[in-house]
């Protein structure tokens, strides 16, 4: 049989070559297997904890003097405070790990019935963050700064240097946690797990490392300090594919040939090539309304061009 050649409108022998071309390629153009709903989706979480030995110790401390009047109390809270500096730097610790946390000047106030109150003095504060990286020496350092001056310690924070092989370790914790309650779940379900969707590492609130106590930790025969170990904490969320018989979502009203999340974007609901003016799916043109036969070539025809308006 000899090909036929014929001129197409424009518009049907666009959607001609879509079809031809849907036709030739169904790999491609095949839908999911669950159809345009998709498969149902498993939302789990897993939490991971990991335990070490700190090899660091942050301490606050302080010192708060009172006098008559602000010069005095500043100036005596400087002169304690320096020579708690001093017996800082004497016992080994480095000016680099002591930093000024706080500096504060207050009135002290007293109040009567029926009158204004009145300025007895002021008081001054000044605190200061000390790592300690040598813990058996901690008792021994906060020894040394109360019997210098200060008055103040407000408390103790054990941390872990070169943590990021613990933090890791309970990231893959919290992972796994996750896939055993998926695979669980999907079990109960009588479905099957498939791959996984999304994957999120949530940040926890605290952020760091919390200290876990413990009585056979304590050191130093001066301060009593129990380091015990600290925490490392990671959550996950991690969303699975569902597979199997029954594991497919089902098709709403609005999901006639859209995927969800589609809100009237697609062309399905316009009589575009996804579905007709009533939404639902178009009809391949038949012979005898300007279609090919079936057992005739489709060869593009040449489309002239429309002649040029001329400019008014």
């Amino acid at each position: 049989m000899r090909p036929i050649f014929r001129a197409l409108p424009a518009g049907r022998l666009a959607l001609s070559v879509a079809l031809t071309a849907l036709m030739a390629a169904p790999a491609l153009a095949a839908p999911m297997a669950c159809g345009p709903a998709g498969p149902s989706r498993l939302t789990v979480s897993g939490t991971g904890q990991t335990r070490v030995a700190p090899d660091m110790a942050t301490v606050q401390l302080g010192v708060t003097t009172q006098a008559d009047s602000a010069a005095a109390a500043m100036e005596q809270n400087s002169t304690q405070q320096g020579a708690v500096i001093e017996a800082l730097t004497g016992a080994g610790i480095d000016q680099a790990q002591i930093q000024t946390s706080g500096l504060n000047l207050n009135p002290l106030m007293q109040y009567g019935e029926n009158r204004a109150p009145t300025v007895t003095g002021y008081q001054a504060t000044n605190t200061v963050a000390v790592r300690v990286s040598d813990l058996a020496r901690l008792g021994e350092v906060l020894d040394a700064i109360v019997t210098a001056g200060a008055n103040e310690i407000n408390g103790i924070t054990f941390s872990r240097e070169d943590g990021g092989d613990a933090q890791d370790q309970a990231r893959r914790d919290a992972v796994a946690d996750a896939r055993r309650k998926a695979d669980l779940l999907a079990e109960a379900a009588g479905v099957d797990l498939g791959p996984v969707l999304t994957l999120r590492d949530i940040q926890t609130g605290g952020g760091g490392p919390r200290p876990m106590m413990r009585m056979e930790a304590a050191m130093a025969d001066a301060v009593p300090i129990q380091a015990g170990e600290v925490e490392m904490s990671a959550q996950v969320e991690v969303e699975y594919a569902l597979a199997g018989e029954g594991a497919c979502a089902p098709i709403g009203p609005r999901d006639n040939g859209m995927q969800h999340g589609d809100h009237g974007h697609g062309m399905a609901e316009h009589g575009g090539p996804e579905g007709g003016s009533d939404g639902g799916p178009v009809n391949p043109p038949m012979p005898g309304d300007g279609a090919p036969a079936p057992d005739e070539p489709i060869v593009p025809g040449i489309v002239e061009p429309l002649p040029e308006t001329p400019a008014n």
